[in-house]
């Protein structure tokens, strides 16, 4: 083959360049071609290629975490004692109680709206300016809240979540971002008062474990599968995102997906034990430094 970089003449070298080209991407078509053919005569090979090719990323290259979640008796022991066991032990119904950092902006107003229609039993209670973190906890333990949900801002736009479980903790504060409210979301469907399903993926060490059954107890146990809808948790290199859908079956073998809202992402800063304390003691805290790699998760 000639070296095209040889040729001195512009339009040579350009036509050449072509031709080369051009039967590159015969002989590549000409090979998926027989492939194909071949599979289609042999299904087996095609499974057996899937199987094998499987291409790398970030997630099943992540480096190796201890505290990864197995079916064990040890951590079978741990759940059955923890914070959430009430929940999932005696079928507890949730109460969850949100509110907002003092002086909310309208969006914020907005934010907690969609929040009160995605949680069943939940209720907003505007936060009055004399009213602190401690005294926000003690009015929900006295009225048997079991969560309460605390929506934070900068710039009058809603930045963080501070999620807090009754009445032992443990507390969670989350970065918020990407938000995208039902009614900016084109196509979105109207929800009704059923319960959601939940689904909640990749949440697979101890912590992760702990932050999918932080947020598993803010749903009730049984959903209402006649109203058809879905609320998923999806943990991605260690961002949350929420989405909400509706399911709708065309045919016995083919379902459609319509979108409800609202969207948006979180991020765990820090997991705190008990109720909110600044002085408390934190089971986990996010720090810079602890990004060593850009394969190094933590939930």
């Amino acid at each position: 083959m000639v070296e095209i970089n040889t040729i001195k003449n512009k339009l040579k070298r350009d036509e050449l360049f072509l031709k080369q080209k051009t039967a590159k991407a015969k002989a590549k078509r000409d090979r998926r071609t027989a492939l194909k053919n071949e599979e289609a005569s042999n299904p087996e090979k095609k499974e057996k290629r899937l199987a094998e090719n499987v291409p790398n990323t970030l997630e099943n290259t992540r480096e190796f975490d201890e505290t990864m979640v197995e079916e064990d008796e040890e951590v079978a022991a741990d759940e059955a004692t923890d914070e959430f066991a009430q929940y999932f032990q005696n079928g507890m119904t949730p109460k969850i109680l949100i509110t907002t950092s003092k002086g909310p902006s309208a969006s914020v107003y907005e934010f907690a709206t969609e929040l009160v229609d995605i949680f069943p039993n939940s209720h907003f209670v505007k936060r009055r300016p004399q009213f602190e973190m401690r005294h926000i906890v003690e009015f929900s333990k006295n009225r048997d809240f079991t969560d309460v949900m605390i929506i934070n801002e900068d710039k009058k736009e809603p930045n963080a979540l501070t999620l807090i479980h009754l009445p032992d903790g443990p507390t969670a504060h989350f970065k918020l971002s990407s938000i995208a409210l039902s009614k900016e979301i084109e196509g979105h469907g109207r929800t009704s008062s059923h319960k959601p399903e939940l689904i909640l993926n990749n949440f697979n060490t101890r912590l992760g474990h702990t932050i999918g059954r932080m947020f598993t107890a803010l749903f009730p146990h049984v959903p209402e599968f006649q109203g058809r809808q879905v609320a998923t948790l999806h943990n991605q290199r260690d961002f949350i995102f929420f989405r909400r859908h509706r399911y709708m079956f065309k045919n016995a073998k083919r379902v459609n997906l319509q979108e409800l809202g609202p969207r948006f992402t979180l991020k765990l800063k820090w997991l705190q034990k008990g109720t909110f304390d600044r002085k408390g003691e934190h089971e986990w805290m996010f720090k810079p430094e602890m990004e060593t790699s850009r394969r190094k998760f933590f939930l």
